[in-house]
């Protein structure tokens, strides 16, 4: 019999408007929530004395890659998946103590470690994944030396991407992708900094290869999200049917005014960038691919502003790699620099739950939406700092109706 849970005098926070809402009560019944009002009752309910504490959503980040558990990716495409899926337990298990309830991994996850997650065999956020993101050849998710040209056949399980080239390589590897269960597909659109013989500015695909890509994901109900730095690249996208476009540093206001055009989302991921100059090289990152963090370092910001004063639909992202991944949490302190900090909030709960196609059911609390609960000591809405620290700050964190830290 599932748990009723209770739980009372909570100042719940409403990401839509901004706000608090004090004296509340939530009700839980299994994995849902049955009930939000301010004076709640339940017969056989364990009930939690939130002590006017605020109460949110779980966290949506919608860009992570769960098996990157080093800066240098052509090693562990070398690994073996068991001890990559080892790493990815640990990565996943510290994503949730941060308060992320649903994470979406744009290269690398794949149905197993979601399997796992969803059967209690991982302690973790809930996965939506997109299997390996494609590139093509000396692309961006191409980790084979200068050297090398052979690709390996069959199917790359400690890779974050595969090599594509042409369209009908392109439809081929969309509809494995589907088989396997993909709920997206991620592009590699343009250069980027952890490959080794790609520069960031150069375009990569052909607008018929991309097309190709999102008429097969349409077809399965799914979408392709496309990395991309410059505005050139986050353009061909846009057009070519992209809906979301991830970084993005480099591109213009006309880039940032073609997001509401197309109804598409942007997730931009800032603190990748500050954390691979401070500590990349000694957690693997290349001497080559390091250099390449300072082309984008600096215009990450203003990119943010940009989409911001455009109106885009901005979701929250971080493409952390390694042990840097317990910086997940400082980019909502970089994002409040040009952001008000319900904005930023926002992206992590309901914008992020629109991006994942799952609106209504997490990045909310109501009524039948899935009980992915947080408890923390300040508001955040006043100091975005209690979200950036959840080691200080975190006092509950409940997903799907389970409660896996409590410090209440």
């Amino acid at each position: 019999m599932s748990e009723v849970l209770l739980l009372q005098n909570a100042s719940v926070l409403d990401a839509d408007r901004g706000t608090l809402v004090p004296d509340q009560a939530v009700l839980v019944e299994g994995d849902r929530i049955a009930d939000v009002g301010p004076s709640l009752t339940a017969d056989a309910a364990r009930v939690v004395d939130v002590r006017g504490r605020v109460l949110m959503p779980g966290l949506i980040d919608s860009h992570v890659h769960v098996i990157a558990a080093s800066a240098d990716l052509g090693q562990v495409a070398d690994w073996s998946p068991m001890y990559v899926a080892a790493h990815a337990g640990a990565i996943l298990k510290g994503m949730l103590a941060r308060g992320f309830t649903t994470v979406r991994d744009v290269g690398g996850g794949d149905y197993g470690l979601a399997q796992a997650l969803d059967e209690g065999l991982l302690e973790g956020p809930r996965l939506i994944f997109g299997g390996r993101a494609l590139s093509q050849t000396g692309g961006h998710a191409d980790s084979r030396a200068r050297a090398v040209t052979r690709v390996e056949a069959g199917y790359p399980y400690s890779s974050l991407g595969r090599v594509v080239d042409g369209v009908d390589e392109m439809r081929r590897a969309v509809r494995e992708e589907i088989k396997r269960g993909a709920h997206h597909i991620k592009l590699m659109l343009s250069g980027g900094v952890a490959s080794p013989t790609d520069r960031v500015d150069r375009t990569q695909f052909s607008e018929d290869e991309i097309r190709a890509a999102v008429g097969e994901a349409e077809a399965a109900n799914i979408y392709v999200c496309g990395h991309a730095y410059t505005a050139r690249a986050v353009e061909r996208g846009l057009r070519c049917g992209v809906r979301s476009i991830e970084h993005g540093n480099l591109m213009s206001e006309r880039s940032a005014a073609l997001f509401v055009e197309h109804a598409a989302f942007y997730v931009p991921t800032l603190v990748t960038y500050s954390t691979l100059a401070e500590h990349g090289r000694e957690h693997g990152l290349s001497e080559t691919s390091h250099r390449k963090v300072f082309d984008v370092l600096e215009q990450g910001l203003h990119a943010l502003e940009m989409a911001h004063r455009a109106g885009a639909s901005i979701a929250y992202g971080t493409d952390l790699l390694g042990p840097m991944h317990g910086w997940q949490s400082r980019e909502f302190r970089i994002r409040a620099e040009v952001q008000p900090a319900a904005d930023v909030i926002r992206s992590a709960t309901r914008v992020g739950s629109r991006l994942l196609r799952l609106d209504g059911r997490i990045g909310v609390v109501a009524p039948g939406a899935w009980a992915d609960l947080l408890v923390v000591d300040g508001n955040p809405l006043e100091d975005i700092g209690v979200l950036a620290e959840p080691e200080q700050h975190l006092r509950l964190v409940m997903k799907g109706g389970r409660v896996y830290h409590d410090r209440l």
